[in-house]
């Protein structure tokens, strides 16, 4: 697993070409695949997603850009030369006449023969005239190349003209170079620093962007109000610390630059991804103060930090207020509160927003259908997810990356990895090219079903299409690798991240948290806290609902009831993901009565019943044989279009299994077939524990070769079920056999391999057979060690005596 770890050099690809678009439209989930879902995924590889078959689209942007177009203050990008284009009257005449032929003709054969007779201190002006007009990017380079040929490389130096060219080489994807100019230049000032900084944020390269800041203001330069408000962006981005966001506001504010408005709406975007709403509102008052008047980005910034912040009541305020401001709520706004509703489980209200707007007369936009898709999947409505894409496609809504990204997380969590990967194809086929959640959603998918070798190739063809990992593939990829079950290489990750510079935010501390928390490693989980606190890195309920798992998963029970307590007390804000998770974590540990109180506490609080949730009860029910309940719990799925998933159909099966109904638990197993799943190794050990515990060896044998057939593996539990039930049956040379049989086919016998057998012995008062059968064992399994011999023959002793 090595050369999995290994991550890729931070280069990155050019900005590929405007995106193709199609007339038709575009229908992916009717689509008929030509293989079964149950198919074994595909390995990727260059030629399958890579093809240089089709042209070379781009991403759609997932999020509209904050600010106005024309502010010459903006960040984001903004670098103050994006003003409309107009022949600049200063211009001399040489100048004039090279602008309007390089206009006319942009493929210009000897661009150099007009730059000859044009003034050095005009060329800054003429590049960015050909650069407002849309010049195309190679074309504006060798205008660069041909002034620096022209009039030398000082002549680009020159304070009007040096930010021109950094631009223009910016934009045509070459940021070394202009990086290589800005610091050959003797005294660069405020505006060639700020347009590198701004290229490097256009570029997503935030830690290059920070870099070059840190270098100008280490020059001696004093930044200006764009400079400060491009950094502002890139700190938003990054997520950094809101005491590091607070001490450039410090600096801003000492060096005499008054805060315009997008700079306040830069703060509190600064806000949202940690979901500081009290710092968001102290921002928007003192903006107020200051004699701003919000705007639409203002209010949507503000209510988009409310609904990270699971604020419902704060802001539906907002909203109010922003219709009395004048300010009528866009698209943009009813899609900031419908994610909120959706990430905290209220879906019914989420949907009710979206019939709110449409009776404003405002139209949904494929974000607003992305959210309710992917807010009906994590609930388990699948049908309702697909009847809002149906929806979309009918109303003329186009699906965008995002939609596809969805799609893919809605197949590959059930394992219906033939139609993800339908979905993959049609999203290259439709004009877009995988964008880095696209790659994390693939990572996500196949580390939660423990592939860890698909894990490593998404990886590999990530790093092939030319990604830098950032934040959001190092978390990807230590919850992936989490999920594998490969603690030390999630662990890896997070230590070569933060290496790397990246700056943890929630969510890498969640990934870490829910790493310790599926190892059941409680007590890292409370020092990550205490970094958290460190970092001014506000634990979320994501936080809490780690830790409740790994003090589940440690069997620490007295740590998990305390916990527990301080969300019912109201200590810890008990969000409904909170209540959740006691749901979950209580049904892990069989304690029946506190799983009951918080699913009685979610349903007074009128929380959407999903689908986790819901087989969380299945499961605790199904382990107490109270069919009643379970029954009770299927009709309300049923009621509520709740799809079954493959957890329970599992549950379902290790009812019927405890209750020794072997032809309900295979029929379950044969309704997993029929729903188009793929019945993993658990679903076929339940089936075959069922009839190995009624002594029906023959059912059991027939469904252990189905399963190799459908390509699952058996396992060390799997082998166990059958040495017990030919023991029990008094079968010793069967099981014997089958001993050498598992060795041959690479799995380790165990502790309870072994004690089957001695048990029977002894149960029949076999003891030299017992002995026999371990002086043996060396040639039954050749890596048995004397220490494991010495341990089987005092179990003898104890069983004997």
């Amino acid at each position: 697993m090595a050369e999995t770890l290994a991550l890729p050099l931070p280069l990155r690809t050019p900005a590929p070409p405007p995106r193709l678009t199609t007339s038709n439209p575009i229908t992916i989930i009717h689509r008929q695949p030509h293989t079964p879902s149950s198919s074994i995924p595909r390995l990727f590889s260059p030629t399958s997603l890579l093809s240089t078959s089709r042209p070379t689209p781009t991403s759609s942007s997932r999020k509209p850009r904050l600010g106005r177009p024309l502010d010459p203050s903006r960040g984001g990008g903004g670098d103050g030369g994006g003003q409309p284009w107009h022949l600049p009257p200063s211009l001399s005449l040489p100048a004039r006449r090279a602008l309007l032929e390089l206009l006319a003709d942009p493929d210009h054969a000897s661009p150099r023969e007009l730059l000859a007779a044009v003034p050095a201190p005009d060329l800054g002006a003429l590049i960015n005239a050909l650069a407002s007009r849309g010049h195309p990017s190679a074309a504006l380079t060798a205008v660069v190349q041909a002034a620096r040929d022209v009039h030398g490389e000082r002549a680009l130096h020159h304070p009007r003209v040096l930010p021109a060219a950094v631009r223009a080489l910016s934009r045509a994807g070459r940021l070394s170079e202009a990086s290589a100019l800005l610091g050959a230049a003797p005294e660069p000032d405020a505006g060639a620093y700020t347009a590198l900084v701004s290229a490097f944020s256009r570029a997503g390269r935030f830690r290059d962007a920070v870099a070059v800041f840190r270098r100008m203001v280490g020059g001696g330069v004093r930044p200006a109000l764009v400079t400060y408000n491009v950094v502002l962006h890139v700190y938003s981005k990054m997520a950094v610390p809101w005491k590091e966001v607070v001490a450039l506001v410090d600096s801003m504010r000492k060096d005499g630059v008054a805060m315009d408005r997008y700079t306040y709406n830069t703060l509190i975007s600064c806000c949202r991804r940690r979901g500081l709403y009290m710092e968001a509102a102290q921002v928007f008052g003192e903006m107020k103060a200051a004699g701003f008047d919000p705007d639409k980005v203002t209010f949507n910034s503000l209510l988009d930090v409310y609904g990270k912040a699971r604020r419902h009541d704060e802001a539906i305020g907002v909203l109010k207020e922003m219709e009395n401001a004048g300010c009528p709520p866009s698209v943009v706004t009813y899609n900031s509160l419908i994610s909120a509703y959706v990430k905290d489980g209220l879906l019914e209200e989420a949907v009710k927003l979206k019939q709110e707007m449409e009776l404003q007369g405002i139209k949904p936009d494929v974000v607003t259908y992305t959210t309710l898709i992917s807010g009906f999947d994590r609930v388990g409505k699948i049908d309702a997810a697909v009847g809002t894409y149906t929806e979309m496609v009918r109303n003329g809504c186009n699906p965008n990356l995002c939609t596809y990204n969805a799609l893919i997380k809605m197949h590959g969590v059930r394992r219906k990895f033939t139609e993800m990967m339908a979905v993959f194809d049609d999203l290259s086929d439709s004009g877009y090219v995988p964008d880095v959640v696209t790659w994390n959603t693939l990572l996500a998918v196949f580390g939660q079903n423990g592939l860890d070798s698909e894990v490593s190739g998404v990886f590999k063809e990530m790093k092939k299409a030319g990604y830098v990992p950032e934040r959001d593939t190092y978390v990807s990829l230590i919850s992936s690798y989490s999920r594998c079950g490969l603690f030390d290489q999630a662990m890896e990750i997070y230590k070569r991240m933060m290496e790397a510079g990246i700056y943890p935010d929630i969510s890498t501390y969640n990934a870490v948290l829910s790493a310790l928390a599926r190892g059941g490693r409680w007590e890292q989980a409370e020092k990550l806290f205490a970094e958290m606190e460190d970092r001014d890195c506000k634990p979320d309920e994501f936080s809490y609902s780690s830790l409740l798992h790994a003090y589940a998963n440690a069997k620490n029970l007295d740590k998990l009831k305390a916990l527990s307590e301080e969300i019912y007390s109201e200590r810890i804000e008990p969000h409904n993901w909170l209540v959740k998770t006691l749901v979950l974590v209580n049904s892990k540990v069989n304690n029946l009565s506190e799983a009951e109180k918080a699913f009685q506490e979610l349903k007074s609080r009128r929380c959407s019943l999903d689908i986790n949730v819901l087989n969380a009860m299945v499961s605790i029910y199904g382990k107490n044989r109270m069919v009643k309940k379970v029954e009770q719990l299927l009709s309300l799925m049923k009621e509520t279009s709740i799809n079954l998933s493959a957890a329970t159909y599992n549950s379902l099966m290790h009812m019927y299994s405890r209750l020794g109904d072997c032809e309900k638990c295979e029929n379950v197993l044969t309704e997993i077939k029929s729903s188009g799943m793929r019945p993993d190794r658990y679903s076929y050990n339940t089936v075959i524990y069922a009839y190995g515990r009624k002594g029906q060896i023959k059912e059991a044998s027939r469904l252990f070769s189905e399963m190799k057939c459908s390509g699952v593996k058996p396992d060390i539990v799997t082998y166990n079920i059958f040495i017990k039930s030919y023991v029990a049956n008094s079968m010793f040379v069967e099981a014997i056999d089958l001993i050498r049989y598992m060795v041959v086919q690479g799995c380790k016998p165990n502790e309870r391999t072994y004690n089957s057998i001695l048990q029977g012995y002894c149960r029949h008062g076999r003891i030299a057979e017992a002995k026999s059968f371990i002086s043996n064992l060396p040639q039954l399994y050749p890596g048995i060690s004397k220490q494991e011999k010495h341990g089987l023959l005092e179990l003898l002793a104890k069983h004997n005596a």
